[in-house]
């Protein structure tokens, strides 16, 4: 795919963008901004997104059965109504926020939401846990950065990563449960070292309707579609060194966007790639899978 073949979503830009959306009932895309504290919607012919402030860092969002997201910030769980505006607080966070925040979450086939947290020190104090029954359960313990959910289209496997790690895992996964078995290692990237080009680190990532696991690879400025046997089949470069997340979305599920960085980037890099921190999008031949709504 040639670099012309990619699009930014408008003249927007984020800081870190990051937990894009497609909404299966509203047919239009959400993300968050994190350290610029906003959830976003593009609707179709807008130019600009729809915005609505945040009072601690959100690290990601999913669509309620009932109407409205849930965002899962640093201080908790909140539930927004995109009608009004109105937030209320559902749950407080199951770690200290003056350590840790959450991060990459998803909806698990049942309806039941799954959210990582990342250590602010990059220590591995992280987790990630599902929560059922107004409560959050470890499932996943001693991550760094917990990242990059994705459940096959089967709903019998589970994806996640640990970015800092340059790890992704994969585990079995009994949907009437909601617990994980045989966790092992999907695939696994180099580590950074000097002298030697970097390939990049697992961020979020998306799952195509073939079983294939597209990750972002932050600082790695590209895309990987993996197969389910962890080969890595192809490669989408991008005009961005740091894309952050990709989702499936338009109306047949073909349109893929994706949320990339700016922050903290050095003033050259900025100057090269204009699109940093905008919301890509481009075509693909494989569809993904849509959203599943929360009942929370």
């Amino acid at each position: 795919m040639a670099l012309d073949d990619i699009q930014a979503l408008g003249p927007h830009r984020c800081l870190l963008g990051e937990s894009p959306l497609w909404h299966p009932t509203e047919q239009c895309l959400y993300a968050v901004d994190i350290p610029g504290r906003q959830v976003l919607r593009w609707r179709d012919g807008a130019v600009e997104p729809d915005a609505w402030p945040q009072a601690a860092e959100p690290g990601c969002i999913a669509a309620r059965a009932g109407g409205g997201l849930l965002v899962a910030r640093r201080d908790g769980l909140w539930a927004l109504d995109t009608d009004t505006g109105v937030q209320a607080l559902i749950a407080l966070p199951p770690y200290d926020p003056a350590r840790l925040r959450f991060n990459d979450g998803k909806v698990d086939p049942e309806g039941r939401l799954w959210v990582g947290s990342i250590s602010d020190a990059r220590e591995p104090e992280a987790a990630l846990y599902r929560f059922e029954g107004g409560a959050f359960a470890v499932q996943v313990p001693a991550l760094t950065t917990s990242n990059g959910l994705a459940w096959s289209p089967s709903g019998q496997r589970l994806h996640w990563s640990d970015t800092k790690a340059h790890r992704i895992y994969v585990a079995d996964f009994d949907a009437a449960a909601g617990v994980l078995r045989a966790p092992r290692v999907f695939a696994e990237f180099k580590p950074r070292t000097a002298g030697e080009p970097y390939g990049g680190r697992p961020d979020g990532a998306a799952m195509d309707a073939d079983g294939h696991y597209w990750v972002a690879m932050f600082e790695g400025g590209c895309l990987l579609r993996i197969a389910p046997t962890g080969e890595v089949v192809r490669r989408v470069e991008l005009p961005a060194t740091c894309p952050t997340m990709p989702t499936f979305g338009g109306a047949n599920l073909r349109t893929l966007f994706v949320t990339t960085s700016r922050e903290k980037r050095p003033a050259d890099e900025l100057a090269r790639e204009p699109w940093a921190g905008a919301v890509l999008r481009l075509r693909v031949d494989v569809p993904g899978l849509p959203a599943t709504l929360t009942q929370s």
